[in-house]
């Protein structure tokens, strides 16, 4: 008898298990470039958006003007203001010689700017705090009403902020592994942040407090070393600012509390007076942004203390970006000469936006927390923002446009300070009707088509020149803006008693007449003066 195996039957088959849907995720290169492009394609819209919407300003007419003159002209127009912004004219220069003085060719190479300067943000964000703080910080540095209001004007303001910004990433990467080809490159943007404004150099004693610190101290020579080879760029630079000197900052008062609120608001993307009103929701975003960013100081400050390398020296860099600037231009105006000013500071604002990117990415921090703690923020940024676009502080273009529209046979003009002109001679030379006779200037004595850099030229008329010059004047347009501060530094207030002098000369001459005022921030005053007397 032989044994036989029972087979066991197979289990019933079951239906299968649905497994878990498992969310895509994106790889580390591909994620990383997302989280810097997404914030930087956002600010080429904001940049970009009504890019010719405002009129040109005060200053921007100067660079214009300053920028279209050729050879021996052009390096005067750039001494007689000391260098500073040196490399920005000449690239204007080129690129009116190119296409043109229009708006856009005027003000596109700022957007470019602040576009990358928000790319750096990001970038710089993603190197020391991590993707989700990149896109915090990229997301806050594109919203920002001093980033986009400097990116529409005609000014080197934006393009210093991005090479600082490229200078910095650079010196990041140097403290992680020196080399000289990056020493080099440290050297070169900052040297053309320099040439876009002088202001740039108060970044530099804040990189050299990272590397006091026993463990970073290997890097001061060759962080030596690059500010030579700075020194010896910027040559021409010292040069034009030792001839000018300080002069060109005569109108810059001392530190005041009202100042000092511009400045914060202006750090805090809360606000630009007294270029824009303030908002609703100005004082909330200041007080808000002021509140987290302590929070971030004394946890970084913390983190350093016990030597907690990585995020503590991190956090420390780029406390040290948005602190040293902002209390050596402090100090420097109290002691030497003023010059605490929201523009002089701007390559601060996007430290604040790294500051509040890393806060938000905190690990301790719940992730919808920190999303709607975003969201926050860039909501009451917007609302800064948004009233700014086409909103002229200094509509120069509307002035101009009233005189054109409003003049007669025999009206003669007249401006102070001369530099008003520029921007009426930018204006006029761009209306639709060319053959129409201008009013003839009597203040300065040069007819509207020849193009002629006036810096602060204070110039003024005595009676015997008014009688010689406007004594074929039937009435006269007197064109005035920045004409000095009654409660100014010295020079502004002898400038503004000149304006008060001569005002009343000219009323004198024509009799009185009536006011109109373009603008706010820094108002354009237009006045009519009637019919001359006879004279006796």
């Amino acid at each position: 008898m032989t044994a036989s195996a029972t087979r066991t039957p197979p289990p019933p088959l079951s239906a299968p298990v649905a497994a878990p849907p498992v969310r895509p995720r994106l790889d580390g290169v591909r994620g990383d470039r997302l989280a810097v492009a997404g914030p930087t394609a956002l600010a080429a819209v904001l940049c970009c958006l009504q890019l010719t919407g405002r009129s040109l300003g005060f200053d921007e007419a100067a660079t214009v003007t300053i920028a279209a003159q050729h050879g021996a002209q052009l390096g005067s127009a750039i001494a007689h203001d000391g260098g500073n912004m040196s490399g920005f004219y000449v690239l204007l220069h080129l690129l009116m010689s190119w296409f043109g003085n229009g708006a856009v060719v005027l003000r596109l190479p700022s957007a470019l700017g602040s576009v990358a300067t928000v790319a750096f943000t990001g970038m710089i964000s993603l190197r020391l705090f991590g993707r989700r703080a990149a896109v915090a910080a990229g997301l806050l540095a594109a919203v920002s009403l001093p980033l986009i209001f400097w990116a529409q004007n005609a000014r080197g303001y934006a393009l210093m902020v991005a090479f600082v910004c490229a200078a910095y990433l650079v010196f990041i990467s140097l403290q992680e592994r020196s080399r000289l080809a990056g020493w080099i490159a440290y050297a070169v943007l900052m040297s053309l942040a320099t040439y876009m404004s002088f202001v740039a150099v108060l970044v530099i004693p804040a990189q050299l407090l990272l590397l006091l610190p026993r463990q970073h101290r290997r890097r001061l020579i060759p962080f030596a070393l690059s500010l030579m080879t700075m020194a010896a760029l910027c040559i021409p630079l010292i040069v034009l600012a030792g001839r000018r000197g300080s002069g060109q900052l005569f109108w810059v008062p001392r530190p005041t509390r009202e100042i000092e609120v511009q400045v914060l608001q202006s750090l805090t993307s809360a606000g630009l007076e007294p270029s824009f009103h303030a908002t609703a929701t100005t004082t909330l975003l200041l007080v808000l942004t002021v509140a987290l960013l302590l929070a971030v100081a004394v946890v970084d400050l913390a983190q350093w203390r016990r030597g907690a390398g990585g995020n503590g020296w991190r956090g420390g860099l780029v406390l040290s970006w948005l602190v040293t600037p902002v209390l050596l231009s402090f100090v420097y105006s109290l002691v030497f000469q003023p010059l605490f000013l929201p523009r002089n500071l701007l390559m601060s604002v996007p430290a604040v936006a790294v500051l509040l990117g890393a806060g938000l990415a905190h690990r301790q921090l719940p992730p919808r927390a920190a999303w709607a703690g975003l969201v926050v923020l860039l909501a009451l940024r917007g609302l800064q923002l948004a009233p700014a676009y086409a909103t002229s502080p200094e509509p120069w273009r509307e002035a101009s446009a009233y005189v054109l529209a409003h003049d007669r046979p025999g009206d003669c003009i007249a401006f102070y300070p001369a530099d008003g002109r520029m921007a009426f001679q930018y204006y006029f030379a761009r209306r639709s009707d060319r053959t129409r006779r201008l009013p003839r200037p009597i203040l300065p004595v040069l007819r509207f088509g020849t193009v002629r850099t006036y810096v602060e030229d204070y110039a003024t008329l005595t009676t015997g020149q008014i009688r010689r010059r406007g004594g074929s004047c039937r009435r006269v347009w007197f064109v005035s803006s920045h004409e000095g501060q009654p409660d100014g530094p010295a020079r502004s207030r002898t400038n503004r008693a000149r304006f008060s002098q001569l005002q009343a000369r000219l009323q004198q001459a024509f009799g009185p007449g009536r006011t109109r005022q373009f603008g706010y921030a820094s108002a354009i005053h237009v006045q009519l003066l009637g019919r001359p007397h006879r004279a006796r």
